[in-house]
């Protein structure tokens, strides 16, 4: 299934997209997706009513409505630094021994199209795009890979849109740079883990005004999504419903000589395979 949450910021109704031009309106079963659907079983739970729904032909349209993040604010967003080679490369840093951790603001998260504020005081507003984990289940302590992999709910895009003077030149701090409000679009789907094959090999891509900065592939990650949530396990715990940012392939704009920031009216247009696509305009402070 593809979950979805459509409608205004604040009020966006559950829904499972069947193509391009349609959804099943899922409102009336479901107040959210949230920690308590993803900790009750609720995926289980919905697969049966969006199949005889479809089946019935019980169909809406999308009709330009807004798309929402397709999770509800999670209890945290975990993030992943330098998870891949490369990236690592071009930031001048070394490819690390275990995966780097820190926290972006739950607050952050918003919708796929929505618009990102450039903060104030920002001079280096930087762009990545991620590959989202989302948890299924309170977890702890997992004591293998396969029970990673059935912890996770599903996967999907998101932009860890980054303030690099904020992170790199404010105390080494990185939350300080990837917490400003709208950091985080995420969508414009969730999809099951049953509807993607092989999570290790995805393309993604990233575009600035037309322009392409980014072209990557999520097996040259250093860190798998099973590695991750299994070592993240380990030392806090994983509820259901939280966002997992696990890091982002070359391109970035720090990585540019000379570097390339975001400015207010540039519009940043990015994807993965299976997962959709993203498009946010840029906007100034406020």
């Amino acid at each position: 299934m593809y979950l979805m949450r459509i409608g205004a910021p604040g009020a966006e109704k559950p829904a499972a997209r069947v193509d391009e031009n349609t959804y099943v309106d899922l409102s009336d079963v479901v107040t959210d997706f949230d920690e308590a659907f993803f900790g009750s079983g609720g995926i289980d739970r919905i697969r049966p009513i969006v199949a005889e729904r479809i089946a019935a032909g019980e169909l809406s349209p999308f009709n330009g409505e807004r798309i929402g993040a397709p999770i509800a604010r999670p209890h945290q967003i975990l993030c992943i630094g330098l998870n891949y080679s490369d990236h690592a490369a071009e930031t001048g840093q070394a490819v690390p021994d275990e995966p780097i951790l820190f926290t972006k603001s739950p607050n952050t998260l918003i919708g796929p199209n929505d618009d990102v504020r450039i903060p104030r005081g920002s001079t280096k507003p930087d762009w990545e795009v991620e590959l989202g984990i989302v948890i299924g289940r309170r977890t702890s302590y997992l004591d293998s890979l396969d029970r990673a992999r059935d912890a996770i709910a599903g996967y999907l895009v998101v932009n860890d849109v980054s303030e690099r003077a904020f992170q790199m030149e404010r105390g080494g701090q990185w939350a300080k740079g990837k917490s400003a409000e709208t950091f985080n679009p995420a969508g414009p789907w969730l999809a099951t883990t049953d509807e993607i094959g092989d999570v290790r090999d995805l393309e993604m891509w990233l575009d600035v005004n037309g322009v392409r900065r980014q072209t990557g592939n999520t097996k040259t990650m250093i860190f798998d999504p099973y590695f991750i949530v299994h070592h993240l396990s380990q030392f806090l715990v994983l509820e259901p419903g939280d966002l997992i940012n696990t890091g982002t392939p070359p391109g970035v704009g720090m990585g540019f000589d000379p570097q390339v920031w975001l400015q207010p009216g540039d519009v940043m247009e990015l994807g993965i395979q299976h997962l959709g696509s993203q498009r946010q305009n840029v906007v100034g402070p406020r």
